[in-house]
């Protein structure tokens, strides 16, 4: 077999069943021999942040990696702010790099770059494949150091003439199935110092990794009952089940002054999967630290650690007793008028069919958005990890493809859209089960509002325009239907609500832009 052949094989062999590429010249023989090893799904994307998004979206709902096929530095460098997410979100995930081949690589050609100087900031593992016989070898070990724990992006270079050299057999793969390697041994001090903690006043659990998941937050939510103990969400948390019938602990805010006022009243902080919060920037006069003075932090589960294990043992320690969570009453009939976030998010939690995994890239609107949701059907909803916008479409492009059976909903601020529109494309070229909503504000609102917070009180037309998105307004109907995916406008509640229970009823991808 070929290089090539022995990387697919590989990879198939382990787990990995599925491809984001977008692949140049080094890579032509691993796209070759897609013919030749079928049980490979190669996706084509027309950007490499889509790849690396939808390899991001992938892992967090298949539970496994998803590979992407990147050009060179410069594709890969294309790549680095959605790798930069699924650093943050601990996906697991197999980026692979053509590299030039080994005898031009000193000539300094157009495309040369220091690929490994690239990916060591959102790599985790960095591979780089020595020969044809070592291919199989460095597949396995980049396979299996993608799987963590808690998970992590690796990355495997290789130079395209180990690519269609040929010189191992089958009997070479490096087969890397199976569950991957079990986290680190939880401390039964830490769960019995826990246990103790969480009935005293101003303790709380900071959930994050894996925590967000159905079963754990079941878990927290019992705990919460049990002792009273404070629960909340971390923001990077990469999943969350939400909805109707779920515990659904809030999310550590995202300007710091209200995050402060919620953990005003922590003096003990148990970690679960997650970190001491701290404000996304720095502000004048304002704290980055966001705990309140004299709080003791605690750590029940390391990221690297089964903070879901960590939580059924402080249950069984606690002795709190199973019961179902309080359903919230089902959304009310949508509103009518005019198309507010309120009224949107209304409309979404009255339509939203059961098991939707939302891709969650609102921006500014989240805010007035999520709290109507809570009363929606139970679904899983995907935030951004890493605060690198353009996640939203890939990531929901990834999720279509781990779960074909389930209805995608992407939640998408017009601005962020356009970093990685081209994920339409991939939408339509695979016939995704994605509805899509673009929030259309015509603005760069979050940066209107960081203006202001960073001491600005008020700005000229030079600065306001730096903002302004619609001069001209961006047409995403046009801009979808370009990409092959149906679209309409909506610039009422009425409007949007009929668009999006025609959109939700259908097969494929649909989209909506919601004037707001």
């Amino acid at each position: 077999m070929t290089g090539a052949e022995v990387l697919l094989q590989t990879l198939a062999a382990s787990g990995v069943e599925i491809c984001f590429m977008n692949p140049g010249t080094s890579e032509m023989r691993f796209v070759a021999a897609l013919d030749r090893v079928p049980e490979m799904r190669g996706v084509l994307c027309l950007f490499e942040g889509v790849c690396t998004g939808a390899a991001d979206g992938y892992a967090r709902m298949a539970g496994k990696p998803a590979a992407t096929l990147l050009h060179l530095g410069p594709g890969l460098a294309n790549g680095l702010a959605n790798l930069h997410n699924a650093r943050k979100a601990r996906s697991p995930v197999v980026n692979i790099i053509g590299e030039h081949s080994t005898w031009h690589q000193k000539y300094d050609a157009p495309l040369s770059a220091d690929i490994e100087a690239f990916a060591r900031p959102v790599s985790g593992f960095v591979r780089v494949a020595r020969g044809v016989e070592d291919i199989a070898a460095a597949a396995g070990e980049t396979i299996a150091a993608s799987n963590g724990p808690p998970g992590q992006v690796a990355t495997l270079i290789v130079p395209a003439d180990f690519s269609w050299t040929e010189g191992q057999s089958g009997a070479d793969l490096q087969v890397c199935g199976g569950s991957p390697d079990p986290p680190p041994a939880l401390s039964d001090d830490a769960i019995c110092n826990a246990a103790k903690l969480l009935r005293a006043p101003g303790t709380a659990l900071l959930l994050g990794g894996r925590c967000g998941r159905a079963h754990a937050l079941e878990l927290a939510g019992r705990l919460h009952r049990h002792t009273g103990v404070a629960v909340f969400l971390e923001r990077s948390t990469p999943l969350v089940a939400a909805g109707r019938g779920r515990f659904q602990p809030p999310t550590v805010p995202y300007f710091p002054e209200p995050a402060i006022a919620a953990l005003a009243g922590v003096r003990d902080l148990i970690l679960v999967e997650s970190q001491p919060p701290v404000s996304f920037f720095g502000y004048p006069n304002t704290p980055s630290y966001l705990l309140p003075e004299g709080c003791v932090v605690h750590t029940l589960a390391e990221r690297g650690q089964d903070g879901t294990a960590a939580l059924t043992a402080l249950v069984v320690e606690c002795g709190a007793p199973q019961a179902g969570w309080q359903a919230e009453t089902p959304a009310p009939h949508p509103p009518e008028g005019a198309l507010t976030l309120d009224a949107l998010g209304a409309i979404l939690a009255a339509r939203m069919p059961e098991n939707a995994i939302l891709s969650e890239e609102m921006v500014s609107s989240s805010g007035p958005v999520l709290p109507h949701l809570i009363r929606a059907a139970p679904h899983d909803r995907m935030p951004v990890t890493g605060g690198s916008i353009g996640q939203g479409l890939p990531v929901a492009v990834g999720a279509a493809c781990a779960c074909p059976d389930r209805k995608v909903i992407a939640l998408e601020a017009d601005g962020s859209a356009m970093y990685t529109l081209q994920a339409l494309w991939t939408m339509a070229r695979e016939n995704l089960n994605v509805t899509t909503i673009i929030f259309a504000n015509r603005r760069y609102q979050i940066l209107d509002i960081e203006m202001r917070r960073t001491g600005t009180a008020s700005f000229g037309k030079t600065a306001d325009a730096m903002m302004d998105i619609g001069r001209p307004a961006l047409d995403f109907v046009q801009l979808a239907a370009g990409m092959g995916v149906p679209a309409t406008r909506a610039t009422t509640a009425e409007e949007f609500d009929r668009q999006l229970e025609e959109a939700l009823a259908m097969d494929g991808p649909r989209l909506i832009e919601a004037v707001l």
